[in-house]
């Protein structure tokens, strides 16, 4: 038994030997590598959870830098010409770039075939003023337009828009200012513009739905009235719009002439109602009236003259989409009164009394198919004097149909077809297909 305790210490010393010593070694070593696994991934999940903050902060900045962009343009583009109907600039929103001139070119032409030559065109009891003519037969450039529009700071919105015509011939169309703080839904607007009677007249010839404008703007208007001038309106602050206002105008351009009253030879008063019907109907209705005092205008009147203007507008579209489909219904009424004298151009010898009453009507239905087509017909008509220097038993009469391929927004051909009878001998057969792209700033049209 003596030999008992040695044999107990020869065993104790073989199991704390290196043969028994390695697994304890071994869990040593794998917590010591978990723990710098576990270290490793801490750092590596910081390291991640800030690349996606910064992520982050990146998208909210550039989310930030085009929302001030987009309200940039918006200021400069919202009392550009395809503004909402009756709202006036805002400078809502408006920064550094707000200050910058919004760029916008419209690019227009067309090639014109017509039975009847141009040259020989005569309209029964409407002499042939301004614009109103017929179109160039072949090729020829229409009416392009080069616009630069901007806030000019907190007060002001400005607007200039030069036109080109197929004479190589460069003008002014519109200068002007508007304010964009005057209290109570007031605006000014103050320079050279197209006056806010009647519908289409207020509208740039690229925003019809036709290659060329109704008889009775072309017959009474020379088809466009603008001049220069100061426009005063109101927008009532309720659900239903409703417009009001007048302008004074200096009177040089037709239906005036020679800026009477010591350059305040025209003036106008308008009032615009309309509102919606349902969540698919809108619509627009208005009186307006033009007065003017003539001095040897281009038509050879002298005296005074006066033109009514009633006008509506109806649009129908599914759930209220007008870009996917619907209808637009327009027609305008225009009556003239004269009082003066006629004094032919060429033999001045030759002059009579000039008082009477014409009058000149469109009706037009627009179908938009969908985002690429749109369809339309156009009747116009007119009704002469029976007496004075441009007597006539004839009332001219134009039949219209179009159909007109819309690529984008921002470009469109268009193919018309116009039955014509200016007088009682003639009838004018013209085919027109249109070209328009519009380059740049584009806001929104009017109603």
């Amino acid at each position: 038994m003596r030999h008992l305790p040695l044999a107990a210490t020869l065993l104790a010393a073989t199991l704390a030997g290196p043969a028994f010593a390695q697994p304890a070694d071994r869990l040593a070593a794998l917590e010591a590598r978990m723990q710098a696994l576990e270290s490793e991934s801490a750092r590596l999940k910081a390291e991640a959870e800030a690349a996606q903050a910064a992520l982050a902060e990146a998208r909210a900045e550039i989310d930030e830098l085009k929302q001030a962009q987009g309200e940039a343009v918006a200021a400069a583009e919202s009392s550009a010409e395809d503004t909402s109907a009756g709202e006036a600039p805002s400078s809502a929103g408006a920064n550094g770039n707000a200050f910058n001139p919004a760029i916008s070119i419209v690019l227009d032409g067309q090639v014109a075939s017509h039975s009847l030559d141009p040259d020989n065109y005569v309209r029964a009891g409407f002499p042939l003023v301004g614009e109103g003519g017929p179109s160039d037969k072949g090729i020829s450039l229409g009416e392009s337009e080069i616009s630069f529009a901007a806030t000019v700071d907190d007060k002001f919105y400005g607007q200039l828009t030069v036109a080109l015509d197929s004479e190589d011939a460069v003008g002014v169309e519109e200068a002007f200012i508007d304010t964009t703080s005057l209290p109570n839904g007031f605006a000014l607007r103050m320079g050279r513009f197209f006056s806010n009677i009647g519908y289409l007249n207020s509208h740039h010839a690229h925003t019809d739905k036709f290659s060329d404008r109704a008889l009775a703007y072309q017959a009474l208007l020379g088809n466009q009235y603008g001049d220069d001038g100061v426009q005063l309106r109101w927008v009532a602050p309720f659900d239903l719009f409703v417009e009001l206002g007048g302008e004074v105008f200096r009177g040089n351009a037709f239906p005036a002439g020679g800026a009477g009253h010591g350059g305040l030879g025209s003036r106008t008063l308008f009032a615009h109602v309309g509102g919606d019907v349902g969540d698919e109907s809108s619509w627009l209705a208005g009186l307006s009236v033009l007065d003017t005092d003539t001095v040897d205008g281009e038509d050879g009147f002298t005296g005074d003259n006066r033109i009514y203007v009633a006008d509506a507008t109806w649009k129908w579209a599914p759930q209220g989409n007008f870009k996917d489909g619907g209808w637009t219904l327009r027609g305008e009424y225009l009556v003239e009164h004269r009082d003066g004298d006629y004094v032919d151009a060429e033999d001045p010898s030759l002059d009579q009394p000039w008082n009477g009453r014409r009058a000149g009507a469109y009706l037009e239905a627009v179908y938009r198919i969908n985002r690429r087509w749109e369809t339309g017909y156009r009747y116009d008509k007119l009704w002469a004097d029976d007496d004075g220097p441009f007597a006539s038993d004839f009332d001219p009469y134009r039949h219209s149909v179009m159909v007109t391929w819309l690529n984008s927004e921002f470009s469109l051909l268009r193919l018309q077809y116009a039955d014509d009878r200016p007088n009682p001998d003639d009838t004018d057969h013209t085919f027109t297909l249109q070209y328009q792209m519009n380059l740049g700033a584009h806001g929104a049209h009017k109603f």
